[in-house]
């Protein structure tokens, strides 16, 4: 329920005319529930407004927006589609308070200014499964952060032609003052399409007065040049993840990348998924290249996370995080054909009693890994709160001899086995084994075969419902429901979506 402050702001932002003249008379304690209203409403102009005369040196979006959930991590409002007319609103207002900056920077003070100097645009959803027309996405926001850093120094140049005759100090050199710079806090994303413009915002807006300074970033599609190059043009402190994918950079490409992270002393995530390693190949100087890669990556001694999915790296395990000094919390390696004795050295390392995040998706846990998975899951009992074992290939009965070992997770929150050929007596077993786990919230179960109408295509498998009887479906999902309520545990999500799953993240556990 809202308050009365909030129902007033709301009102308030709908009338803009009437709310703009009010802003001068308004105490600045309003502004935050103001921003939140706008926002909610979607009211760009609104927002252009509380921007242009904001009377805090910050604006957080992570903070403006709610209260963080347990176990979610993000804002009610974040939490929803960021609309795409807001957040540019929220870009344009500073590009107009910086210009009026750059041409009148002798202004008075009878009117409010703005006193922004940080801009925390960190955090903002990036789904593109249903994000919808109005929404914007991580790569749009980037790039329309870096026009905005172009036009102001742009702006900023052609202002000090202009003044420069105007302008002169006692020694006849200029003297124009300089604005008051604001820096912008954002998680990036570019791709070969935008890596231009990112390119040049980095490098000309290092030093001008809108700056843009990195948490999270993302590549995708970039030659290892033009990686490194943006690398190069980040400013290192406040960087904590890294995430290169689909980049096809092989393991030379990685070998001639990774020196380049070691400049980020924040760093604690580095995702390198479809990076094109395949160990199996006999190729010259892969054992030579695998030697280098665990040493810069033992050369990050923050690192916390660690994605390498879809790499194949049978056999290989210990050779490449034999290198690291402090234990990782996040393990991704998905699909990367580990054998039983990669699951035997992480059992044994500094590794597995840390472990938050285990994702051991696209391996066949037959018998041969069976017993090396049962043992990993003893050590990492103690820590883990998420694990995902999708596209597995487990049956019900891999399954039931793997519930004991899952059952000792004590602190499990997040459950993902998507794709697994799993039967409705399966999952009611699973229901019945799990309800002891006080904190698992979520689960990310399969469609049970049993529920299928014809035999699933084999470009599909078990993972799609193209195939599934609706009607037998739904009332096994009910039946399921029902067992959690009666359990006590109807606080517990059990879904076949994945669009949940996606938003769950190792900085959110």
């Amino acid at each position: 329920m809202h308050s009365l402050v909030f129902l007033c702001a709301r009102r308030l932002v709908s009338h803009r005319p009437g709310a703009r003249r009010a802003l001068d008379l308004l105490p600045a304690e309003l502004y935050p529930v103001l921003f939140q209203a706008a926002f909610l409403d979607g009211r760009p102009l609104a927002l252009r407004d509380l921007v242009g005369t904001w009377p805090f040196p910050v604006l957080s979006f992570q903070r403006l927006l709610g209260h963080r959930h347990r176990h979610r991590g993000r804002h009610p409002l974040l939490r929803e589609k960021p609309n795409k007319l807001c957040v540019q609103a929220v870009i344009l207002a500073v590009v107009a308070h910086l210009r009026r900056a750059l041409e009148e920077p002798c202004r008075g003070t009878s009117e409010r200014r703005c006193r922004l100097r940080v801009l925390d645009m960190t955090g903002l959803q990036d789904d593109d499964t249903d994000r919808g027309p109005e929404g914007m996405s991580l790569w749009s926001g980037t790039v329309a952060l870096a026009k905005a850093c172009l036009e102001i120094s742009k702006h900023q140049s052609e202002c000090l032609k202009r003044g420069s005759k105007r302008r002169k100090g006692p020694s006849g050199a200029s003297a124009a003052p300089q604005p008051v710079g604001v820096e912008v806090r954002a998680d990036l994303f570019v791709n070969g399409t935008s890596y231009g413009v990112l390119r040049d915002a980095l490098q000309t807006g290092a030093s001008g007065p809108l700056r843009l300074k990195c948490r999270d970033f993302h590549a995708e599609e970039l030659s290892v040049a033009g990686t490194v190059s943006l690398l190069e043009s980040l400013e290192p402190a406040g960087v904590r993840r890294v995430d290169l994918r689909f980049n096809n950079l092989g393991l030379a490409g990685l070998c001639a990348v990774l020196p380049h992270l070691a400049r980020f002393p924040d760093l604690l995530s580095l995702k390198l998924p479809y990076s094109n390693v395949d160990v199996r190949r006999l190729a010259a100087g892969t054992d030579a290249g695998l030697r280098r890669l665990a040493a810069q990556l033992g050369g990050l001694p923050r690192l916390r996370e660690l994605s390498l999915g879809s790499s194949r790296l049978s056999g290989k395990l210990r050779q490449l995080l034999g290198d690291l000094q402090a234990p990782l919390e996040s393990l991704e390696l998905a699909f990367c054909s580990l054998l039983p004795g990669d699951l035997a050295f992480l059992s044994g390392s500094l590794h597995a009693p840390a472990l938050r995040k285990l994702d051991l998706s696209g391996h066949d846990f037959s018998e041969n890994l069976l017993r090396p998975l049962w043992h990993l899951l003893e050590e990492t009992s103690a820590s883990l709160l998420h694990l995902d074992l999708m596209e597995c290939r487990l049956t019900d009965a891999r399954l039931e001899a793997l519930l004991p070992a899952l059952c000792r997770c004590s602190r499990l929150r997040c459950l993902g086995l998507f794709g697994n050929p799993l039967s409705t007596p399966g999952l009611k077993t699973l229901v019945r084994k799990t309800v002891v786990l006080p904190d698992l919230r979520l689960v990310v179960y399969p469609y049970p075969v049993d529920c299928y109408s014809r035999e699933p295509s084999p470009a599909s498998g078990w993972l799609f419902g193209d195939a599934v009887d609706e009607e037998r479906f739904a009332a096994v999902n009910a039946e399921l429901c029902r067992m959690l309520v009666s359990s006590g545990r109807a606080d517990a999500v059990w879904t076949t979506s994945l669009c949940r799953h996606g938003a769950l993240d190792y900085f959110t556990l």
